[in-house]
Order: structure tokens, then sequence, then C-alpha cells
């Protein structure tokens, strides 16, 4: 009778044993994603991102036009973004995101730009949108609304917030076509100096302007305005620069 209650409680003591064990292996995948994950996380370093403003191409007024998207490029504005184009393309490391505003004369100009990336597309960011923020210029804005001023600051604010940030684990490089206003609001931030400022700036059409965003979160502002891809007869948009045309002379 001993040994066979012995046997009986030996029985019973293995079974939650085996029980316990059944149900440790059925999580064990769990629990080694879990670890997978939190040593990803543990791993993941900051890395720095690289960010090239594009301005849009040479546009001209067109009363036709639609009026929430706007005109967009003219002859002259295609040749300079071919020419943008073909400098972005021999970028080392090439780029890892294409945007662009949702205005007509920005998507024209990264629609050539992406002639020169194959398979590639951008993705438009509402945000991008010109506008004009708040300046210290009191008489340039005297037209505009304060809601209106305070609404594009909040726009741009939000914009710089989403994508001024260090890259995750590898180095980020990305393309942003959008307009003049929107660029030089945005160096602003990136310098760190009064936002106000922004008008005393000055970029024009197809340039570049390139600001590195570092791991610590810090910003180097590396160039703005950047023109060297255009030949001095086709530069438009900047203060000085004259008003230029693709169109045939008159024959003297």
């Amino acid at each position: 009778m001993n040994q066979s209650f012995h046997r009986d409680d030996a029985a019973s003591t293995m079974a939650p044993r085996r029980m316990r064990g059944a149900v440790l292996m059925c999580r064990l995948p769990l629990l080694l994603w879990l670890v997978s994950c939190c040593m990803h996380t543990a791993w993941a370093a900051p890395a720095p991102r690289t960010i090239v403003l594009v301005r849009h191409g040479h546009y001209l007024p067109d009363p036709n036009a639609d009026a929430r998207l706007g005109p967009g490029i003219s002859t002259l504005g295609v040749a300079q973004a071919r020419l943008v184009g073909a400098r972005l393309a021999g970028w080392p490391g090439g780029f890892d995101a294409l945007h662009a505003s949702p205005l007509q004369r920005a998507r024209d100009t990264a629609a050539v730009i992406g002639e020169d990336f194959p398979g590639r597309s951008f993705d438009v960011v509402d945000d991008l949108a010109e506008c004009t923020p708040p300046t210290r210029r009191k008489e340039v804005v005297a037209g505009v609304p304060d809601e209106d001023l305070a609404s594009c600051k909040a726009q741009l604010d939000r914009l710089f917030a989403r994508y001024f940030t260090p890259a995750e684990e590898a180095a980020r490089s990305e393309v942003f076509v959008c307009h003049g206003n929107v660029i030089r609001y945005l160096v602003t931030r990136a310098l760190g100096v009064d936002s106000l400022a922004w008008l005393e700036m000055s970029i024009g059409h197809a340039s570049m302007t390139r600001i590195r965003v570092e791991p610590d979160g810090s910003f180097r502002v590396v160039a703005v305005g950047d023109v060297g891809h255009l030949p001095p007869n086709l530069l438009t948009g900047a203060s000085g620069d004259p008003e230029r045309s693709l169109a045939v002379p008159p024959f003297r």
C-alpha cells in the first residue's frame, strides 16, 4: 500500500511539472521575440539625417490656374528642374525619401526631377505648401490677416518637428521640393535664430538648401540657396536676378 501511495504521489507531482514545461515551451518564441525587441531598441542609436530643400522652378502668373494649386512652372522652370535633378541624381549614397509640396509649381518641379529617379515617386506633404509666416518686415505682410500668419507659423513648426529629427539606426538623406518662404523659415529654425528674420534671406528658383540633423539633435546648415548647378543665364527668383525667358527672341 505504501509503495502504491508513493507511486501515485510521484505521478501527481510530475503532471504539473510537465504542464508547466509545456506552457513554457509554448511561450518561449514570444519571450525570445520580446528579448529581441528590447535588445534592438537598446542598440538602435540615432544617426544623422541630411535634408535637401529644393525650391521649385521658375513660373509665371496664370489667371486660368487652379486657385488652390496655383500655376505650373514655365519652360525656363523645366530647364532649371532638369539641372537640379541631374545634380541630385549624382548625390553620393542617393536619397531615402522624396517629398513635394501639393502646389502645382512644386509638383511640376518634382515630376521633372523624378525622371532622374526611375521607379521612384514623391510623396505629397501638405505642410510643405507655400504660406507667409510672421516677419519683422510689417510693411510686406500688411495685407495678410494675423490669423493667416499664425496658421502658417503653426504649419511650418509642425513640419519642422516632424522631419527635422535624427534618423534611426542608419544615416538618411531626403529631398523636399517646396517654396521660398517655407525654406527660409526652416533655415531660421535650424539656426536657432529669431524666425521673424526669414525674409532677410533670398533664394533662387531650383536652388538647393542643405541642412544636416546630427545624432544628438543639433543642426548644421551646410548650404542655403545653392545654385551651382545652374548657369548664370538661368538664374531667377533671388534678389537681383532679372526676369528671364526661354522664348525665341526677335530676329535682328
